[in-house]
């Protein structure tokens, strides 16, 4: 009975202890989905609003390659605006997600029927409160 009252309050301690982050985790969920939305749309403007001015893509050894390719901000929207990049509708998986004070990080997969990759993202809460990526490494599968 002892074992049953006690695993009933770690239960209860658990749930309380990760329902304290769940506003801040369900924010950082709807920035990037919000995000991945605006790429498979090929919306350039939309897109630019949850990207950190600081916002960078890296690339490791991306399709075989040696190198390790850093994007910024602006070549990354304008190869949307182009539709190089996006226009293809994904389904996103969030992974793992850790918040650490104003800084978020999660681990999401996009896949679609052009590409399927695992990114490691970076973001940061604005003073305002808003959630912005600051950078995104990939992986493609």
């Amino acid at each position: 009975m002892k074992k049953l009252k006690l695993l009933g309050m770690l239960c209860v301690l658990l749930s309380t202890s990760g329902f304290s982050q769940n506003p801040e985790i369900k924010a950082v969920k709807e920035t990037i989905t919000a995000f991945s939305k605006a790429g498979d749309n090929s919306d350039d403007v939309e897109l630019a609003k949850y990207l950190d001015d600081n916002y960078r893509i890296v690339m490791n050894r991306l399709f075989g390659s040696a190198e390790v390719i850093v994007m910024p901000k602006s070549v990354y929207l304008e190869k949307i605006k182009t539709k190089e990049f996006g226009g293809d509708h994904r389904k996103l998986t969030f992974e793992e997600m850790v918040i650490n004070g104003p800084t978020a990080s999660a681990k999401v997969s996009f896949e679609g029927s052009k590409l399927t990759f695992v990114s490691l993202i970076t973001l940061i809460k604005e003073e305002e409160g808003n959630w912005k990526l600051v950078s995104e490494v990939l992986i493609v599968r």
